[in-house]
């Protein structure tokens, strides 16, 4: 079994979800976008669709993200088991009827808000947890999208739709590893005025609860999954 997962920029990557999708006996193997042959995607027992700093929109200047729309609305009716996060969730969104559009920026770490309808999903897991927030834009869900979790500035910050899960926010991200994003994105960080210090301590402070909670939201849904192939 395979575990295909498509980055945009190497230290957004599965973080503390790695080693559990391991653990559940799946080979992960990243496919990175607009470098390698996105095709593997198509079939993998699991796919993953990780964040990274351009936009659904972006398509013009960056064309590959057409090709991972088309893919994500592919596994989607061939009910194959996809997780999509941030710009995976964006273009997932996209690709089935929703839009996505500038929203209110949201970077550092807070909780998100679960709907009725999330308690009986592996977003359980994540109520009053810390996640990880990075993104400026905002997802109208796909009309047959049901609405998982919010914020108050950002309505929608989950929703499932067929066989996927889609997550605006970051329960994948490792704290121990938040130096990587704060290099990584310091000219969006200097842009929005958060300093980086304060970013470090803060993963510091939510780095535990949220790797709990994260590692725990992933086991079952991978479960769930393996479950129904039983």
């Amino acid at each position: 079994m395979r575990c295909v997962a498509i980055r945009h920029v190497a230290f957004e990557d599965l973080g503390i979800w790695e080693a559990e999708i391991a653990a559940h006996g799946y080979e992960v193997v990243y496919l990175d976008a607009g470098v390698d042959d996105l095709a593997p995607f198509a079939a993998a027992e699991v796919g993953i669709v990780l964040g990274g700093p351009v936009g659904a929109g972006d398509v013009a200047d960056y064309p590959v993200l057409a090709e991972e729309a088309a893919l994500l609305a592919a596994r989607v009716e061939a009910g194959r088991p996809t997780l999509a996060v941030c710009l995976g969730a964006q273009l997932l969104a996209h690709a089935l009827g929703g839009s996505v559009a500038p929203g209110e920026p949201e970077v550092g770490w807070g909780s998100v808000d679960l709907a009725p309808a999330a308690a009986d999903t592996p977003l359980r897991h994540l109520a009053g947890a810390p996640v990880l927030h990075w993104h400026g834009d905002a997802i109208v869900p796909p009309p047959a999208a049901t609405v998982l979790a919010s914020t108050p500035a950002t309505p929608c910050q989950a929703f499932a739709i067929g066989s996927a899960l889609a997550l605006q926010f970051h329960p994948e991200v490792d704290a121990e590893r938040i130096e990587r994003w704060l290099i990584g994105h310091t000219g969006e960080l200097r842009g929005m005025g958060i300093a980086p210090g304060d970013l470090r301590a803060a993963s510091r402070a939510a780095g535990d609860d949220a790797a709990v909670a994260g590692i725990l939201m992933v086991r079952e849904w991978l479960r769930g999954w393996q479950g129904s192939r039983a």
